[in-house]
């Protein structure tokens, strides 16, 4: 992979805007952006009924895996503790115990106000899991034409599967972020390894995941997933696995847009906006892709006729 050495000059080097993302693409991509923000808020105000997480077929009040909850205070104000496995953490403010919208007084809250959909105000648990249901669907219908989309268009084979130069480059990727050293020319217009090999696991392990556990939390899909449930443990244990999944998601999403913010935010957002997106290449390239053809391509026919000739 080239990348932009420290003391390159920017005169040495010119910019060519190219079609990264066509619309098929860049339109699935918005859509899955806002299934994704209904899916997540609407996901923690279901969680804030119930603010602990188990592992196995039932509820083991005294020893949840995870757990939020709020104690009063020496001073009779509420306190958010946060508790995994056998530690604990305050965590006032953000899990347990949070502000409320209206009065500003603290409030018993697993996740904040401001991180769930619907807010208090909107409506209960019912209101939450009507939104989480019907945004599963557009997100899964939308995944699937996005699956569809890249087998047909091979964006999936041409930009996304690993090559054997991927595989060796993975070192030289991991320093290149470290050092934030951008890459140039045709490298930078496509896909790093790491970028390859996170995209390949938010795409085909994240999802069937999130999904498998999301159905088998229902009772009603026991009889067809009892298999999954015996294989996890039990009901307790897809919950906390689907906590999981979507917690990588948001994790995913966190990374993903810090490297937009590294990698350049305009012209980034620009090629998720109109597919256009601004590549520098060294002037050097540039001069040798334009310049005259050889000498040899220039000898006239007569000529190469009379050097071949016995």
């Amino acid at each position: 992979m080239v990348s932009i050495p420290a003391s390159a000059s920017p005169q040495q080097y010119e910019f060519q805007t190219i079609l990264r993302h066509r619309w098929p693409l860049r339109a699935m991509h918005w859509i899955n952006l806002l299934c994704m923000i209904a899916l997540v808020g609407s996901g923690l105000r279901i969680f804030n009924a119930h603010t602990a997480l188990y592992w196995g077929e039932v509820s083991h009040f005294d020893t949840p895996l995870f757990a939020t909850r709020a104690i009063p205070g020496e001073d009779g104000e509420l306190r958010g503790v946060t508790h995994i496995g056998a530690l604990s953490f305050d965590t006032t403010g953000v899990l347990g115990a949070s502000r409320a919208r209206s009065d500003g007084a603290m409030t018993r809250l697993g996740f904040p106000s401001w991180a769930i959909i619907p807010s208090p105000g909107m409506g209960g648990l019912a209101v939450a899991r009507r939104w989480h249901f019907f945004f599963a669907w557009a997100w899964v219908i939308n995944g699937v034409c996005f699956l569809l989309w890249s087998l047909a268009s091979r964006h999936l084979a041409r930009d996304l599967a690993m090559q054997r130069r991927d595989w060796r480059e993975i070192p030289k990727s991991i320093l290149d972020h470290l050092r934030f050293r951008h890459p140039t020319g045709d490298d930078a217009a496509r896909y790093n390894p790491l970028q390859k090999l996170a995209y390949l696991f938010v795409i085909f392990v994240l999802p069937p995941l999130i999904v498998i556990t999301g159905l088998s939390m229902s009772p009603q899909m026991a009889s067809v997933l009892g298999w999954w449930m015996d294989l996890v443990g039990g009901r307790q244990s897809a919950r906390t696995l689907h906590f999981v999944a979507m917690a990588l998601f948001v994790l995913f999403a966190v990374v993903h847009v810090a490297m937009v913010f590294y990698a350049g935010p305009i012209n980034e957002m620009r090629s998720m906006i109109t597919g256009r997106f601004r590549v520098k290449y060294p002037k050097a390239r540039i001069a040798a892709e334009v310049a005259p053809i050889s000498r040899a391509e220039q000898t006239p026919p007569a000529a190469v006729d009379r050097e071949n000739s016995p």
